[in-house]
């Protein structure tokens, strides 16, 4: 979404008026006894933006932004790290401008604990703080695979020092090697992402390492997204795809892959574990959906389990994808309907989100996919709206030039 207003952004979900608006977002919260306070975990796309459009909307919240890092290296272009089209500093932001610009105060800490019925966070360095409603965006956390040392193994899922392993492994591979790369069974972030990074990286070794082979290891039975695009890329590029590969252990010194296809060999061993909500989702028992990711209200994102609690982007259990752009489009309605509730209000009866990714194939085309996400009422859901799902034809060069257009209106609209 671009950067809105709060009224325009409230019309684009539908509000017939700005009367409309009006009445049913009040200009400020009421006056109370302290001023309402609203604490975000968590500073990649959701939590920055639900923290920045909480006081963009509304001066008279206090908002705390607790984020450990000081930069936030973002997951969208870090596979063009690997092929050398990008750095990590041209994906690298910090929360200066949240700090400066909308008065958030930033922490960088790590939550110990969430005691919920007193409306409280724990933090490492010994402060507590308390909460009128609390906002986590966590993001994902991996889970086990036995055999795997991610310090010889990258993933490279986590933006950063990850990236710059697997790009250090790809350059020291011999020409005529092998790049194997697994990717864990539906849901994981960004569905597109390892498909784009196969391509990438094909691309990129056979101008740079003739002769190499990619093998792509999919525990699932096929390529999810694009798979017209994808498939079409993998056989351009000679890339081997294995579907029904379900990754059952790893060998990090001798680099080999065990799969239910078989084992697998690499010069290079690129496994991208299966995944679930942040560890904070799992200790504060918010993690009630197949035990592995937060059931919320898609209305507010306020937490099926423990009330004041709302859960955005990549850990929520709604069904939508998960990525950087959805998550920045539910931070937005989670902000607004927090706004809402501490004025006494309800949230917004109807909202919509929208999904949309750009994937470079190589190192000068990218291709482009778009889905918008609608409440509900019968079900309590987020449902596809068929008729906004689309995707492009074939991977183009304006394609890959709108794709940075794409990001750096996220990338401001996040930090900016």
């Amino acid at each position: 979404m671009a950067n809105l207003n709060r009224r325009q952004f409230l019309q684009s979900l539908g509000l017939a008026s700005a009367a409309t608006a009006a009445v049913a977002f009040p200009g400020i919260i009421k006056a109370a006894t302290t001023r309402p306070h609203v604490v975000v975990i968590g500073g990649g796309f959701a939590g920055a933006t639900a923290a920045k459009y909480l006081r963009y909307w509304s001066t008279a919240v206090d908002v705390t932004l607790v984020e450990p890092n000081t930069t936030y290296y973002s997951p969208i272009l870090s596979n063009l790290v690997l092929n050398n089209q990008r750095n990590l500093s041209q994906i690298s932001f910090n929360y200066n401008t949240l700090a400066s610009k909308y008065g958030i105060k930033v922490v960088n800490d790590w939550v110990d604990s969430v005691n919920a019925p007193n409306q409280t966070i724990n933090l490492r360095g010994g402060s507590t703080l308390a909460y009128d409603r609390l906002i986590i965006a966590p993001g994902i956390q991996f889970m086990d695979v036995p055999g795997l040392d991610s310090s010889k193994v990258p993933h490279a899922w986590q933006a950063g020092a990850q990236t710059t392993l697997l790009q250090q492994q790809l350059a020291a591979m011999p020409a005529g090697g092998t790049f194997v790369m697994t990717i864990p069974a539906a849901p994981y972030r960004c569905p597109p992402g390892p498909y784009e990074r196969a391509c990438v990286v094909a691309d990129w070794l056979r101008t740079n390492k003739p002769g190499s082979n990619v093998i792509v290891l999919d525990a699932n039975p096929k390529i999810t997204v694009e798979e017209a695009t994808f498939s079409t890329a993998f056989a351009e590029y000679g890339v081997q795809y294995v579907p029904n590969a379900a990754l059952s252990g790893v060998d990090s010194d001798q680099k080999v892959a065990h799969t239910s296809a078989g084992d697998f060999k690499a010069d290079v061993l690129n496994v991208i574990p299966p995944q679930s909500a942040g560890a904070i989702i799992h200790a504060t028992g918010l993690a009630n959906v197949g035990a592995r990711w937060a059931g919320v209200n898609p209305l507010s994102y306020e937490s099926t389990a423990v009330p004041n609690i709302h859960i955005i982007g990549d850990s929520q259990g709604t069904g939508q994808p998960k990525a950087g752009h959805i998550a920045n489009a539910e931070a937005k309605v989670c902000a607004d309907a927090v706004l809402r509730l501490l004025s006494g209000g309800q949230p917004f009866a109807a909202p919509m989100t929208n999904s949309a990714c750009y994937s470079p194939i190589s190192s000068t085309t990218a291709s482009w996919l778009t889905a918008v996400y609608a409440y509900e009422q019968a079900s309590g859901t987020m449902k596809l709206v068929p008729e906004s799902f689309g995707a492009s034809d074939v991977p183009t060069t304006k394609n890959y030039s709108r794709m940075f257009d794409w990001t750096t209106n996220l990338f401001n609209d996040t930090f900016a």
